[in-house]
Formats: structure tokens, C-alpha cells, sequence
């Protein structure tokens, strides 16, 4: 049987995307959705989204890391689920509403330009860990804040930090995180992947926090960010660091459609 599927990216950070709508495949097919994501053995990509019915929502995203294992939230996933979810006529005009591992999410396509915004979860509490900072975004994130970005082995340090004991059992993606007068520029180390990607939409969205925190801005703040692979913005109300209206916004890029022989 021949499963059709389109590859899409986020900045970057690229996803196999299925419409299972018809429940073709099952929920937990760790090998092959591992194999699909191999960058020398199958397509290649840092994760597959498939895109299934659930009542009271127009669809839900379900995902899975490039190790083949359904993940938490995935931020710039969200907004490529969304952006293939319309072409595949699950919805027809410029906004939805989709359930996802952490809960429910809104997200609108701007007509003129294809960019995606993705509503986040709120943010309640930020965690002071030696220094440094501990968010969950939908996803677990360690945010370190460094100077001289580009000079950060973000493989072999990011990996000292995914791995350490605290953190080994369950994982948690790492965010290095140089401040500029503008916004920020972020390299992360993603768990699942266990390497660096070219972009993390939940770690960008700890990234921005973290950066509203620091620069003790209030009310409604913008944050453009830097990643690898590309620009994002992030749209926050901070309430006193309590973080709410939590907007993720990109572009969303269709690379390739084509069939997957299962």
C-alpha cells in the first residue's frame, strides 16, 4: 500500500506530513516513522505530523520525533499541520482550531503572505535552575542565555545538558539564547532528534519569554527571533511573568509531495 504524504518546514525544522484522517496507519509505528525521518535511509526530516479526525476540533495533530516516538507539542509543526491541513481541505478559510498533545490551539494563515501565527499554551511558571532557566511550552525547555552564539558547539553542549542526571529519564530540549537590542537569536538542541535542528518553535517560544522576563517588559511585547533557519516572531502579554496571548509566528513552506510504499 502507497501512503501520500508532503514535506513541509518551519524555518528550517522540516516535517513528513500525513493525512490519516482515514486511520491508514497506527498510532504507534516507532520503526517506520524513524526510518521516513532518516536523512540517509528514507526521507528525511526532524519529525512526522499526521493529521487525524477528533470531535469538537477541525482536526488533531499527532507527533512524532525523528526517533520514531510520539512526541509533546511541536510549535513550528503546529504551524506547518496547519498550513497542510488547508491544502488537504480539512479546513477552507484563514483560521482553525486543532487539538494537540498539550490541548487545544488556534492558529490563522495571513492570506497575503502564507505565514502561519500558532496560539500557545499559557505560561505560568518559569524555573530558576542554576543560573539558567526551565520552561514547558508544550514541550520541556532549558534556557541558557550565552554570548557569542555562533561559537556554542550546540551538538556536544546541549547534549551535556539533554543527558545530565536531572534531566536524562525524561529528556528536555536545550535553548542557547543570545540577547540583541531587537529580539533574540536562539540555537537549540532538540530531544528526539538528540541533535541540533535549524529551528524549535516551543523552544523560540521559551526563548521569548525568557527574554520578556530578563527585560522585565510588560503588558504586550513582540520578540523577533533568529534561528538557523530563518525568522519567527513570538507575540506575548506579560502579566508580572505570568504569560498568556502566546502567538508563534512563521512561515510555513510546502518542499515536496509523494508516496511512501508501507
Amino acid at each position: 500500500m502507497d501512503i501520500f504524504f508532503e514535506k513541509y518546514h518551519g524555518t528550517g525544522n522540516d516535517f513528513i506530513m500525513i493525512d490519516n484522517r482515514s486511520m491508514l496507519l497506527p498510532r504507534v509505528y516507532t520503526d517506520a516513522y524513524a526510518l521516513w525521518c532518516h536523512r540517509r535511509f528514507g526521507i528525511g526530516a526532524d519529525g512526522v505530523i499526521l493529521i487525524q479526525n477528533r470531535a469538537g476540533y477541525d482536526f488533531e495533530m499527532v507527533y512524532y520525533n525523528a526517533d520514531g516516538k510520539e512526541g509533546t507539542m511541536c510549535g513550528n509543526g503546529g504551524r506547518c499541520a496547519v498550513a497542510f491541513a488547508r491544502t488537504v481541505g480539512v479546513f477552507t478559510d484563514n483560521t482553525t482550531r486543532f487539538i494537540a498533545a498539550d490541548g487545544l490551539h488556534r492558529a490563522a494563515i495571513d492570506p497575503q503572505t502564507g505565514m502561519v501565527s500558532l496560539e500557545m499554551q499559557p505560561v505560568e511558571q518559569v524555573q530558576l535552575y542554576q543560573n539558567d532557566y526551565v520552561i514547558d511550552t508544550g514541550s520541556p525547555h532549558y534556557v541558557k542565555i550565552v554570548n557569542g552564539l555562533n561559537n556554542i558547539n550546540v551538538f556536544e553542549q546541549g547534549a551535556q545538558i539533554r543527558y545530565s542526571p536531572n534531566f536524562k529519564e525524561q529528556g528536555i530540549n536545550v535553548n542557547f539564547v543570545q540577547l540583541n537590542a531587537q529580539g533574540i537569536a536562539v540555537a537549540t538542541y532538540e530531544r528526539g532528534v538528540e541533535n541540533e535542528t535549524y529551528s524549535c518553535g516551543t523552544g523560540v517560544v521559551a526563548s521569548a519569554i525568557t527574554f520578556a522576563m530578563l527585560q522585565n517588559r510588560l503588558g504586550t511585547v513582540t520578540v523577533p527571533v533568529e534561528t538557523k533557519g530563518g525568522q519567527l516572531w513570538v507575540q506575548l502579554n506579560n502579566h508580572q511573568n505570568r504569560f498568556t496571548d502566546i502567538w508563534l509566528n512563521g512561515p510555513a513552506t510546502f518542499v515536496f509531495k509523494g508516496t511512501i510504499a508501507i
